[in-house]
Formats: structure tokens, C-alpha cells, sequence
């Protein structure tokens, strides 16, 4: 029914245009923002699901970084055993040459017990100078029973755990000196069992070594999964998000124009009434 008082025409496109106009606005925002949830409204649980994906990432990514700087521990602290492991090879043959009967008692004290002696001294500087942010790695309880996170809860966890070494914990007062033919036995048997503790010390740390390179392997193939799985949830599809902007664009036009037309009709009712 026509009527002049209520253009309901108008208002019928004038709703329209509101809402393609909202809707290209959504449209312009997403292709700007590049994400397809540029407000909560957009898909809420999609948001909840998408934010929950880049906080893992977020974890992942700082485990990564604490399994490079593990890696990089464990790494000084082999160098430092492999030198001490050296150390120990020439304190080995020292006690060789001292239990050998051709050296006289004077030589085993003057030449080859200074040697040995400084070697011990030796352990005992390269255990308390290796370090890492100023914590000792084989001096002290840095390394003892250390923990690094390697996954997104509490319980995903690698435990390091490396021995205590000095020269008195590996060689002892049984190995303390080479000045008799007797006791340069007794320090051979004292420096072989010392070779074997560090040897064993490196094969554990090898193994720790091993354990977080597999560790950071998952791990980056997890951040690669999880990343992309939070872009199908977040990310605009441009080329879909560029032919709806197309779509409402159209439909924007057109609620204008059928706006306008709207407008003209109460003035056309009065040229009815003119004219009577």
C-alpha cells in the first residue's frame, strides 16, 4: 500500500545497505589484517581454538631454545672431560715410567712426581673453570640432576645428570704421587680407574646429546604442525575473502541505488495528489 507518512521502502534499503556495508567493512578488515577472525564475533570457538594453537607454538618455540642452550652445555662440558681425559693419559704414562725399575728414586721425585703433580693441579683448574653463566659444570650441583622442558606441560621434561669431578674424586690419595716405584703401581691403578670414570661420564653425556637433538627434531616438526594448523584456523583465505569484498561491494551498490529510488517515492505519491 502507498502510502507518504512511512517510506518503508527506504527503510528496507536502507537496512540492506547497513548490512552489506558491515559486511564489506568485515571483509576489508580481514584482507588488512590478513586473518580470518578480525573480530570474536567472526567464529568465537575458531578464536578460542587459534589462540590456543599459537600459545603452544609460543612454548615450543622457547623449547627450542632451551634445547639449544642444553645441547650447548652438555657440549662444554665434554670439551672440558676430553682435556681432562688428555691430562690423564700423560698421568698414566708418568706412572709408567716411575714404576719402571730403570728410574732411580731421585728422578721419579724431581722430574716425572712435578709433572704428575701439576697434572692433578691441572684436573682440578679445568673442573672449576668450566663454566656456564658463571656456574661450575663439573665442580659443582649445576649439572646435577638439571631438568630442561621440551614440551608444552610440566611433565615433558629431559633430567641431565653429570658427576662431580676434581682430582681427588677421580684419583684419590691412592694416586697422589709417583715418587717410589710402589706407589707409581698404585697411581697406575688409580688413573686407569679415572680414565674409565670420565670415558663413562662422556659416553653419558653423548647419550644426553643424542637424546636432545631427537628431542629438537620433534620438536620443530611439532612448531611446523602446530603453526599451520593455527593458520587454517586463523589466517584469511584471500583469494575467498577477496570475491565475497567483490560480492558485497555489488550489493552495496545496489542497496544504494535502490535507497535512492526508495527516496523518490513519497514525491511521486504527491504528484498523484497534484494532480487530482
Amino acid at each position: 500500500m502507498p502510502v507518504i507518512s512511512t517510506n518503508n521502502a527506504a527503510n528496507s534499503a536502507l537496512s540492506f545497505l547497513n548490512q552489506n556495508t558491515a559486511n564489506e567493512g568485515n571483509s576489508i578488515a580481514k584482507l588488512a589484517s590478513g586473518s580470518r577472525i578480525s573480530m570474536a564475533s567472526d567464529d568465537a570457538a575458531g578464536l578460542a581454538i587459534g589462540t590456543q594453537l599459537n600459545a603452544y607454538t609460543t612454548v615450543l618455540s622457547q623449547d627450542q631454545t632451551d634445547i639449544a642452550q642444553g645441547a650447548s652445555i652438555l657440549q662444554s662440558a665434554d670439551g672440558a672431560l676430553a682435556q681432562i681425559s688428555n691430562v690423564l693419559s700423560r698421568m698414566l704414562a708418568l706412572a709408567s715410567e716411575s714404576a719402571s725399575g730403570q728410574v732411580t728414586n731421585t728422578q721419579r721425585t724431581q722430574d716425572i712426581d712435578t709433572e704428575y703433580q701439576q697434572l692433578r693441579t691441572e684436573i682440578g683448574s679445568i673442573a672449576t673453570s668450566t663454566t656456564y653463566a658463571g656456574q661450575a659444570l663439573l665442580s659443582g650441583s649445576f649439572l646435577s640432576n638439571i631438568r630442561f622442558l621440551v614440551g608444552t606441560n610440566s611433565t615433558n621434561t629431559l633430567t641431565v645428570s653429570v658427576a662431580n669431578v676434581n682430582s681427588n674424586t677421580l684419583i684419590g690419595t691412592g694416586g697422589s704421587t709417583t715418587t717410589t716405584s710402589a706407589a707409581a703401581l698404585t697411581a697406575i691403578a688409580a688413573v686407569n680407574s679415572a680414565i674409565n670414570v670420565v670415558t663413562q661420564s662422556r659416553a653419558k653425556i653423548g647419550a644426553y646429546e643424542s637424546e636432545f637433538n631427537f628431542s629438537g627434531q620433534a620438536i620443530s616438526t611439532n612448531v611446523q604442525n602446530t603453526k599451520a594448523a593455527a593458520s587454517v584456523v586463523l589466517d584469511a583465505d584471500v583469494a575467498t575473502v577477496k570475491s565475497q569484498l567483490s560480492m558485497q561491494d555489488v550489493l552495496t551498490q545496489s542497496a544504494i541505488a535502490a535507497l535512492t529510488q526508495a527516496a523518490q517515492l513519497p514525491l511521486e505519491l504527491l504528484k498523484l495528489i497534484q494532480a487530482a
